[in-house]
C-alpha cells in the first residue's frame, strides 16, 4: 500500500462528511483529526459520470449541445469551451458580435454563480441565522446604509424581515435553514449583521432570477442556452422582432444594470464587512502554492484578440505570487494512481489530455462507505498536473495573477481590502478560505464591469452596421482538414476550464474535458502530491476542527471552493466500448 493511503489511522482520530452538501455532486471528506486542528485528509468524489463518452463518433458540431450537459450550474461554460475547442480545430474564425454575445453570457453566469454560492451556498458557513433575532433592524439599518445606498435598507425592512424569521421559527419550520450549525463557537458575527445577511440571502434569491433572462435573450433559453459552431444561433435585426432588436438591446442594459447595482452595492459590501470578523482565515486553507488561469476572458485559442482582456494568461509557482510565468498547455498531464480508473500497466504515468483514457479500475467498497481512504483508489476524480504541480484554480487565481500583472482595478480593490481588515498590502492572502471567498466576490465585481464595457461595444457596433453573428466559411465538412485537433480554454466561475477535441474524417474520435474541479478536488497524485482540497485541509496542520460532531471549520474552507463534483467527472473510452457493467445480485 502507498505511503500516503490512511490504513494506519486509528478509528477515535476519523472524521467522514459524507455528503458535503451545498454543492453540485457528490463528495466525501475523510479527516484525520487530533487536539482540535486537522491532521490529514482525504477528498472522494463518488459520483460517476460518462458524458464524454456520448461525444465520440458525432459531427463536431453537435457535440457543444451534449457537452454542456455535464453541468446544470454552469450552464452555458461547457458549451463554450465545447465551441472552442471544435473552432481552434478548424481553425474557424468567429464574428466579433458573436464573441461579444458569449462573453456577455459567461459574464451572466458567472456573476449569478458567484452571488448564488455566497449566499445561499456559503454564507451559512459564516452566518449564524438563529442569532439575527437578536438584533436590533434599526442598527442593522445602519450598518447597511453605512454600506452603500441600496434601497432595501430601511429599518422597517430589517424589522418585516426578522418577524418572518422569528414567525417561521417559533413554528419549528426552519425551512431552507434547516440543520445548521447555530450557536457554533466558531460564529463570530454581531446579531445585526446575521439580520444584514440574512435579508440580503433573500433577496439574492429575487434578483438572481432576472440573470437568467440575459441568457434568454442571447441564447434562447435557460438553462443549457442555444449556442453555433461558428458564431451564434440568434441574429441581429432591429426591424425584426424575432431577432435581436432595439427591445433586446434596451432589455439588456436594465438587466446588466441591475446586475451592476446588486454588486457593487449588496455583494462585495457584504463580503467585505463579513471577512472583517474572520481575518484569521487568511491564514488558514491555504492551497498548494501553484495557481494558474487563462485570462479574463480567455485569450488562448478563443478568437480574442491578444491585449484584449483585462488579466493575461499566467501561472504563479512555488508560492512566489509576484512573478508570472507563461502558461504553456503541453505541460499538462492526468494521473489516475489514485482514481479508479486505469492506464494499463503504467498507473505512475500522466496523460495529456489529448491523449486521455478513463478505463475503469474500481476495486473499492461497495456503498455505504467505512473509510474510502484506505485504498490507494478512492475517486473518481482524475489528478492533473503542471509541469508536475499540483495546481489550484478559480476566481481567487484570476484576481492573485492580475494583481500580480498590475491590474489596476484589482490592486485598487485589494488594497483597500487589506487596509480595511488591517492586513498587508498584498495578493497573497488570497491563497486561503478567506481570500478564495473574497476573490469570487471581486470576480464578480470586475466581471460585471466587463459586461458593462462588452455591452456598450456590442451596441456601437450595431450602430456602425456590424449585425454579423455567424460565419459560413467553414461549415461544410468539405472544407475541413482530414485530422485535426483542438482545444477550447474559458474561465468558468469556478476557474479555468477547457475541452480537448480530435476530429478525424468529420467525426470526433476523441473528447476530454478538464475542469475547474478536476484540479482542485484531487486525489494524490503518483509522487504522493495532495490535490487542493485535500492540502487545504492538511496542509501545516493548523486548520481548526473544534468539533467533529458539527465540522463546520472544514467546510468553510471546502465550500470556498465551490466544488462541482458533477463537472469533476468524466470518462469515456475512444472504441466506444461498454466500460462498467451492472451486476444485480
Amino acid at each position: 500500500m502507498s505511503s500516503y493511503t490512511s490504513a494506519n489511522v486509528p478509528e477515535s482520530k476519523r472524521v467522514v462528511i459524507d455528503p458535503v452538501t451545498r454543492i453540485e455532486g457528490h463528495l466525501r471528506l475523510e479527516i484525520e483529526a487530533g487536539d482540535g486542528v486537522i491532521q490529514n485528509a482525504w477528498t472522494s468524489t463518488t459520483q460517476y459520470r460518462g458524458i464524454e463518452l456520448i461525444a465520440c463518433k458525432r459531427d463536431p458540431r453537435d457535440v457543444w449541445a451534449f457537452v454542456e450537459r455535464i453541468c446544470g450550474v454552469c450552464t452555458g461554460t461547457h458549451a463554450i469551451a465545447a465551441l472552442a475547442a471544435v473552432e481552434d480545430a478548424l481553425q474557424y474564425p468567429v464574428p466579433v458580435q458573436a464573441r461579444l454575445m458569449r462573453d456577455l453570457i459567461s459574464g451572466a453566469l458567472g456573476i449569478q454563480d458567484h452571488v448564488i454560492h455566497f449566499y445561499q451556498l456559503q454564507a451559512l458557513d459564516w452566518v449564524d441565522v438563529v442569532s439575527a433575532l437578536k438584533a436590533d433592524p434599526h442598527e442593522t439599518s445602519k450598518l447597511a446604509q453605512s454600506l452603500s445606498d441600496w434601497p432595501l435598507s430601511s429599518a422597517g425592512y430589517f424589522a418585516n424581515v426578522q418577524k418572518k424569521l422569528k414567525d417561521s421559527i417559533a413554528n419549528g419550520q426552519y425551512s431552507i435553514f434547516t440543520n445548521g450549525y447555530w450557536g457554533h463557537p466558531a460564529y463570530k458575527l454581531p446579531p445585526e449583521v446575521n439580520l444584514l445577511a440574512v435579508a440580503h440571502y433573500l433577496q439574492a434569491l429575487v434578483w438572481q432570477r432576472d440573470m437568467i433572462k440575459i441568457h434568454t435573450i442571447l441564447g434562447g433559453k435557460n438553462p443549457h442556452p442555444h449556442f453555433l459552431v461558428g458564431g451564434m444561433a440568434c441574429s441581429i435585426n432591429l426591424d425584426n422582432d424575432q431577432a435581436i432588436n432595439q427591445y433586446s438591446i434596451s432589455h439588456l442594459k436594465q438587466l446588466v444594470k441591475s446586475s451592476h447595482d446588486f454588486i457593487h452595492k449588496v455583494y462585495y459590501p457584504d463580503v467585505v464587512a463579513i471577512a472583517g470578523f474572520y481575518k484569521d482565515y487568511a491564514s488558514i486553507g491555504a492551497s498548494n502554492p501553484n495557481l494558474f488561469c487563462t485570462g479574463d476572458p480567455g485569450e488562448i485559442n478563443t478568437g480574442v484578440p491578444a491585449g484584449k482582456g483585462m488579466i493575461k494568461p499566467g501561472v504563479l509557482l512555488n508560492g512566489d505570487y509576484h512573478t508570472v510565468h507563461d502558461f504553456d498547455q503541453d505541460k499538462i498531464k492526468e494521473f489516475v494512481t489514485s482514481a479508479w480508473y486505469t492506464y494499463g500497466t503504467k498507473e505512475d504515468i500522466g496523460l495529456a489530455p489529448y491523449d486521455g483514457q478513463n478505463m475503469i479500475d474500481y476495486t473499492g467498497p461497495k456503498p455505504p462507505y467505512k473509510w474510502l481512504s484506505d485504498n490507494d483508489k478512492y475517486t473518481w476524480v482524475k489528478a492533473p498536473r503542471y509541469d508536475g504541480h499540483a495546481m489550484a484554480v478559480g476566481p481567487n487565481a484570476r484576481m492573485m495573477i492580475g494583481y500580480a500583472q498590475g491590474v489596476a482595478p484589482i490592486v485598487e480593490r485589494v488594497n483597500a481590502a487589506c487596509d480595511q481588515w488591517g492586513l498587508p498590502r498584498d495578493n497573497a492572502f488570497m491563497n486561503s478560505t478567506l481570500g478564495r471567498v473574497y476573490g469570487r466576490a471581486l470576480d464578480a465585481l470586475i466581471n460585471v464591469d466587463m459586461m458593462v464595457s462588452q455591452l456598450d461595444e456590442m451596441v456601437d457596433r450595431i450602430r456602425h452596421g456590424e449585425t454579423s453573428t455567424f460565419n459560413p466559411d467553414k461549415w461544410e465538412p468539405s472544407t475541413w482538414p482530414s485530422s485535426c485537433k483542438g482545444v477550447g480554454w474559458v474561465e468558468a466561475p469556478r476557474g479555468s476550464l477547457s475541452h480537448w477535441v480530435r476530429i478525424e474524417n468529420g467525426q470526433t474520435i476523441n473528447y476530454q474535458a478538464v475542469v475547474p474541479s478536476t484540479w482542485n478536488s484531487s486525489g494524490r497524485d503518483a509522487q504522493g502530491q495532495m490535490g487542493p482540497f485535500e492540502y487545504s485541509l492538511a496542509h501545516g496542520g493548523n486548520h481548526p476542527l473544534i468539533d467533529p460532531s458539527r465540522p463546520v471549520e472544514p467546510l468553510r474552507t471546502i465550500h470556498s471552493y465551490d466544488p462541482c463534483q458533477s463537472c469533476a467527472v468524466h470518462l469515456f473510452d475512444v472504441a466506444g466500448n461498454p466500460i462498467i457493467t451492472r451486476q444485480d445480485p
